[in-house]
């Protein structure tokens, strides 16, 4: 073998190849794996050019991967005022009073819809804050917002409009509009609005922030978007200046209404790519969220809301998937209510064989038992996001729960019941939703919170699994990324400790000796 680039010891390697579970060293060439063995081995692979590192006590995994998240978007979603610490009216009026316009506009991101108690979501509540300045309130889950009259006023939002989506702009029964935004049709109406960052501001922020997420052992994302279309052409300038820190793979949307025309353009999108982005695969939305009532249910939620699909004729959405399928293009589905889970589990089931391995659903926050075994035995991979549970509460006293009512908040986040039947489950944060520290992730579906905590969370290394080789088979990547073996990735991160042996609550501050993308270190602590 020619004589590697690097060469890196450890006290442990966890591989995550069932053929050599655990090592002492790895060899890379040309951004490849190309020896896994002891560290009596590095004799034969080193040469005159060879640099090895010697990580000590630390343990070697292959590189984690957030499998459902928006790094660029959501620097759009995440502007404004910080709102995720505020648990109530009192405390959001604070924050609101303290902050501080940006070119003319009062934003806030990331807040909680408990901290509104039982009082419906109306502008009332923040109209007298920084009279005559429209405000923009992003709740938490990124799927609704509260804006007030002068935000209404600068949309030219008057009454209820009609969407080829479901969405809503809510309105008294005068047909007033409350502020309450639901779901991104809505919202749209006020986006032209907002302040828009420079080109070069987006790329300032972005590198910042992947910067960030490589320090926690991040090599890669699966970006579940493709922003305002602009992404590709953000990521080339990026790349024209630098190297990305994190490798990221990007789903573009299909929305209901997607013409033929529409679908082969989202087909040919699938070229686009750079040295570490590409685009792989399209997202869908069969549903919204449980709290915003667009969550797509069997039977009503508590407020008589939630049995509509997001899209209006769900069979389109059938035909749509179909159309991608047969040009070989995976998809991701956003679908959170059951009926929306059972819904693009049929439709994959009349795909056939050949799609197994192709196709993943997003987020899968209540679903019945029936449904469970169905994911493995269609190559269907569930992607999961274990910090969702903690905006739950365990006595199911919050909005997600009182939603759903005990019996379907007792089906929450069923995790652990998903990879027992047999499911690829792949594990992420939704950034900005929940912050992107891949430790947090791994510490929460080991440990689920609120009502998931009765169900059970995953074991460490099927936690483990499900940001390294699960992800990389959800985005059909298991033959080159995942795991520690020759031909693979050298996509790496190198844990302080032992990630299968520190207890879950220790995990978030495990510091991360070392990242690395691609063979090139990333991240390296100091």
């Amino acid at each position: 073998m020619p004589a590697a680039d690097l060469v890196f010891t450890a006290a442990r390697v966890h591989t995550l190849d069932p053929a050599r579970p655990r090592a002492e060293a790895v060899a890379v060439k040309d951004g490849t794996i190309v020896a896994v063995g002891d560290r009596a081995d590095t004799a034969d692979w080193t040469g005159p050019g060879t640099e090895t590192v010697d990580l000590g006590p630390a343990t070697l995994t292959p590189g984690l991967v957030d499998a459902h998240s928006h790094p660029v978007w959501g620097l759009e979603m995440s502007d404004g005022t910080d709102l995720t610490a505020v648990t109530d009216l009192d405390g959001l009026r604070a924050a609101l009073h303290t902050a501080t316009p940006t070119d003319g506009w009062l934003l806030g991101w990331g807040l909680d819809h408990n901290a509104f108690g039982d009082r419906p979501l109306d502008r009332s509540l923040i109209e007298d804050i920084h009279p005559g300045v429209p405000v923009f309130l992003r709740l938490y889950d990124g799927h609704s917002a509260l804006v007030n009259g002068a935000a209404l006023d600068h949309a030219g939002i008057t009454g209820p409009r009609t969407f080829g989506q479901r969405a809503s702009v809510v309105c008294d029964p005068d047909g007033r509009p409350t502020g309450h935004l639901i779901e991104h049709a809505a919202m749209d109406l006020v986006q032209p609005h907002l302040p828009t960052p420079s080109d070069a501001e987006r790329i300032t922020r972005l590198r910042t922030l992947l910067g960030e997420m490589a320090a926690t052992g991040l090599t890669g994302a699966h970006v579940m978007d493709l922003g305002d279309g602009t992404v590709p052409e953000l990521l080339t300038a990026f790349e024209a200046e630098g190297e990305l820190p994190l490798r990221l793979r990007l789903a573009p949307w299909c929305m209901p209404g997607s013409t033929p025309a529409e679908l082969e353009g989202l087909i040919a999108l699938q070229s686009r790519a750079g040295r570490l982005w590409r685009v792989g695969g399209v997202k869908f939305f069969m549903d919204g969220t449980v709290e915003g009532g667009t969550a797509w249910l069997e039977h009503p939620d508590c407020h008589g809301q939630g049995t509509d699909a997001f899209w209006p004729d769900p069979e389109a959405y059938g035909a749509a998937v179909r159309t991608l399928d047969a040009a070989g293009v995976g998809t991701a589905t956003h679908a959170i209510g059951e009926a929306a889970v059972r819904h693009v589990l049929d439709t994959v089931a009349t795909l056939g064989p050949g799609a197994r391995g192709r196709h993943r659903i997003e987020h899968i926050e209540t679903v019945p038992d029936d449904q469970l075994p169905r994911f493995a035995e269609l190559g269907v991979a569930a992607s999961m996001q274990p910090p969702h549970t903690a905006c739950t509460r365990a006595d199911q006293s919050d909005a997600w729960s009182r939603r759903l009512g005990p019996e379907r908040a007792g089906r929450a986040w069923r995790i652990r019941e998903l990879r027992e039947a047999g499911a690829y489950v792949a594990l992420g944060s939704d950034w900005p939703i929940a912050h992107h520290d891949a430790r947090q992730v791994l510490a929460l579906a080991q440990e689920p919170r609120g009502a998931a905590s009765r169900g059970g969370g995953l074991s460490a290394l099927m936690a483990l699994e499900g940001v390294t080789s699960h992800a990389a088979a959800a985005a059909g990547e298991a033959d080159v990324a995942g795991r520690i073996a020759s031909g693979h990735r050298a996509d790496l991160t190198a844990f302080a400790t032992d990630p299968l042996t520190t207890p879950a609550g220790e995990l978030p501050g495990t510091p991360i000796a070392l990242t690395v993308v691609g063979g090139s270190v990333r991240h390296r602590a100091v």
